[in-house]
């Protein structure tokens, strides 16, 4: 194992020699680092003194670990050009084809310039950061526990590892900077819109949750260098000069992906959908385990958050189901059409999601939904409603809607394990239209049909009975 790495380590070596000794480089992202940490401080120091005079010290005190979250990824953001120039950058300047023309085995080179382009964020990152912290200590304001503090450098380190997995994959792609530098922001707004969600996280005090953070990032991280290796071919990147954007075969590869060789819409839904599942059998597996979980957590959350449930809320609710089915009447599809893009704008949002990340959070409607599920079930439970009325009130729909999103879920899974699946017949591009090719066909054939169907039912018939019984 490590005569096999060993190549790879030496690659490293030489990429790191090379990147300090570029002046060029090097002294603007030195002086980024240290300017913003001296920053980051000066607006501690304000905040703190501003919030002093209104009592409000709590809010000082979260604010003190997530400006040291921010100090540690502005540099790596900052240094993100270097990994981005990895591969690319080299080719522009003609000094790769030495370097590929090594009896090098592609994953070896690969793993040796993803491990060089890791070094310089994470040292300006670790640098920033402890430029921070001492400039706290400094001025006498309290660090934060020690226990936070490691948990911060962890995430750091994970996202600035996430980063330049993504950056290197976009590097061994692009056929020019200029381009590996627009493809970046797929990179950079993700990950600031991370940063924003974890920030809310740190001022409600619930830093438990961050560990799921690191774990889905390590993940995130894992299918990234996957996809890079995958999909890293010397030749390929010998050879491509320039990308042309050619709608015309992308649309015609879409098409032919999305009929699936189907000669009639009978043959399409008699075959080919048949098939589509037969494919998806392990990640619908998946999902379907991720739905009862989803379904455990959001019921052990009924002990922290309890909501009182008698007879009054019964028959209020009871009011309220009459008051809806007076107004919901059977015919009227203004309700079943509310319904139905409420939950097709959640798997437009789950797909969007996972084709950014790989599948990895294209399955947070699915796990959000089978929560709220599960909370509501345990909630009526502790408070001696029986069982049949969450049955009444889920299952006439919910029998049709919860295959439908575990059937969406899935197929965004597939797709993630499609893009990080060695293919040398195809490109990342070709694999990437093939999967939305094939998101859209399950959607159109399967999905937006028992979703509708679900939204019927859900307008028209679970209301009538669910007041049935509760009367």
């Amino acid at each position: 194992m490590i005569e096999t790495i060993r190549p790879a380590l030496v690659i490293t070596v030489r990429e790191i020699r090379d990147q300090f000794r570029d002046w060029r480089v090097i002294f603007p992202v030195l002086g980024l680092t240290l300017f913003f940490p001296f920053l980051m401080n000066f607006t501690a120091q304000q905040i703190l003194d501003f919030v002093h005079q209104y009592g409000a010290n709590i809010i000082g005190e979260r604010m003190i670990p997530f400006l040291l979250m921010i100090v540690g990824f502005f540099p790596i953001s900052v240094s993100l050009v270097i990994a981005l120039e990895t591969f690319v950058g080299e080719k522009e300047r003609g000094s790769i084809e030495p370097l590929l023309n090594t009896p090098l085995e592609d994953w070896q080179l690969y793993l040796g310039k993803l491990l060089a382009a890791t070094v310089p964020p994470l040292a300006s990152s670790y640098l920033g950061m402890m430029v921070y912290l001492s400039g706290l200590v400094r001025d006498g304001i309290p660090l934060p526990s020690l226990d936070l503090l490691f948990l911060i450098f962890l995430l750091t380190s994970v996202q600035a590892l996430m980063m330049v997995a993504g950056a290197v994959v976009v590097s061994a792609q692009a056929t020019s900077v200029r381009s590996a530098n627009l493809l970046a922001s797929f990179i950079v707004i993700p990950s600031a819109l991370l940063i924003q969600g974890e920030s809310v996280v740190m001022f409600w005090g619930n830093y438990d949750t961050l560990w799921w953070a690191v774990f889905g990032l390590v993940v995130l991280t894992v299918l990234l260098t996957r996809v890079g290796v995958a999909h890293f071919q010397r030749e390929e990147l010998l050879g491509r000069e320039i990308d042309v954007l050619n709608l015309r075969w992308a649309l015609r590869l879409f098409g032919t992906t999305f009929i699936g060789g189907a000669k009639n819409v009978r043959e399409w839904f008699g075959a080919v959908l048949p098939r589509d599942l037969r494919k998806m059998a392990w990640p619908i597996a998946a999902m379907l385990v991720l739905a009862l979980a989803g379904v455990l957590l959001g019921a052990a959350q009924v002990d922290r958050f309890r909501l009182p449930v008698d007879k009054t809320s019964l028959l209020g609710f009871s009011g309220g189901l009459e008051t809806l089915t007076n107004r919901w009447q059977i015919g009227d599809f203004l309700p079943v059409l509310a319904i139905f893009w409420q939950n097709a704008r959640a798997m437009l949002l789950g797909m969007v999601m996972g084709f950014l990340s790989l599948g990895v959070l294209g399955s947070i409607p699915l796990l959000m939904t089978m929560g709220i599920v599960g909370y509501l079930m345990q909630l009526l439970a502790v408070n001696g409603v029986p069982a049949w009325v969450s049955l009444v009130l889920l299952l006439p729909h919910g029998f049709l809607e919860i295959p439908a999103m575990v059937i969406a879920s899935a197929c965004v899974l597939r797709a993630g394990a499609l893009m990080s699946t060695p293919n040398l017949n195809k490109t990342v591009g070709e694999v990437w239209i093939e999967s939305i090719a094939e998101w859209c066909r399950i959607m159109l054939g399967l999905v937006l049909p028992l979703l509708l169907a679900a939204a019927i039912i859900e307008a028209w018939i679970t209301p009538r009975i669910a007041l049935f019984f509760v009367k």
